[in-house]
């Protein structure tokens, strides 16, 4: 196989979903229309959490900072897709892919912390509501958002060592429509045990570790809702949950099946859908979960559009 040294690379090229040329409008107008979709909800739900005084508690302090990494985490891969479609190059410089890499992997991560923020201020709001006030003080609100960015930048410069160590590639093709790291890792000419050890010591430091975050604190709300001995009193304290849970579904379930699988059982098209759903979904639908699901944010939204609540 035809390997290229480092001094003579500059530029890679992202194979995408399809190079039909009759697909070519449609994909455009498909991640066009899901950009679009995913900023304008995204900035509602930041006008909704800052002009309404009601909203200005860690919850949604939270929300707000998660939908402003969505936006962040779409804009590092889409735009770049919907100008390649429209010019008809898949082509990106070997800067151009380290740089995209370092963003998608600084909001990715800094994705994943959040959510794992937002289950420890339910776990404190739930299971010691008499506190939650004096715990969940705005000092420490913005010190876990500090630290969820700090992990980000973290993660990002751990891949970019990694990736700056490589002195070969097998080829220049990525397959994905991103610089995707776990692709750069796989192209590279080095060891495959070195690739295999960072690919699971990152998974598990940012990806096990905020995940058993989450666990640990659904297992403490759960087991404090089974004391409550209304069902309403449950169903009231458990609502404020069901839509960070679907968001962690999705962007966990997308992102394990993507960095944490195996590589015989790997696949194009598979990691295609996979790393679409926690890069592009996922930030799309997080406004309509939370907004549907929450009526604070939806009376909110209402008086924004001028309707009468």
């Amino acid at each position: 196989m035809e390997t290229h040294n480092l001094t003579s690379v500059s530029e890679f090229h992202l194979l995408g979903f399809s190079e039909d040329p009759d697909l070519q409008p449609v994909l455009f107008g498909l991640f066009l229309s899901m950009y679009l979709v995913t900023v304008l909800g995204n900035l509602l739900i930041i006008l909704a959490v800052s002009s309404d005084s009601h909203l200005h508690t860690p919850m949604y302090f939270f929300l707000s900072t998660l939908s402003f990494d969505d936006i962040c985490l779409t804009s590092s891969t889409v735009p770049k897709l919907i100008a390649g479609i429209l010019t008809h190059s898949r082509v990106i410089s070997y800067v151009g892919c380290l740089r995209q890499m370092s963003f998608f992997i600084l909001f990715e991560c800094t994705d994943s912390v959040l959510l794992t923020v937002m289950a420890y201020d339910r776990f404190v709001a739930i299971c010691h509501p008499l506190h939650y006030a004096v715990i969940m003080n705005p000092r420490l609100c913005v010190l876990l958002v500090l630290f969820s960015v700090f992990s980000g930048l973290l993660d990002s410069q751990v891949h970019n060592l990694v990736i700056l160590q490589v002195t070969c590639f097998k080829n220049m093709q990525i397959a994905s429509f991103f610089c995707d790291p776990s692709q750069l890792l796989e192209l590279s000419c080095s060891d495959i045990l070195i690739k295999n050890i960072v690919t699971y010591m990152v998974g598990i430091v940012f990806g096990f570790f905020p995940m058993s975050g989450i666990i640990f604190s659904y297992y403490k709300i759960v087991s404090a809702l089974l004391k409550i001995s209304s069902s309403g009193g449950r169903y009231k304290a458990f609502s404020t949950c069901g839509s960070h849970l679907s968001v962690v579904c999705l962007f966990y379930g997308s992102g394990f099946g993507t960095y944490l699988g195996s590589s015989a059982s790997y696949s194009p098209c598979k990691g295609d859908v996979a790393s679409l759903m926690y890069s592009v979904v996922t930030p799309m639908l997080n406004p309509f979960i939370y907004s549907l699901r929450n009526r604070d944010i939806l009376n909110t939204l209402k008086r924004l559009r001028g309707w009468r609540v």
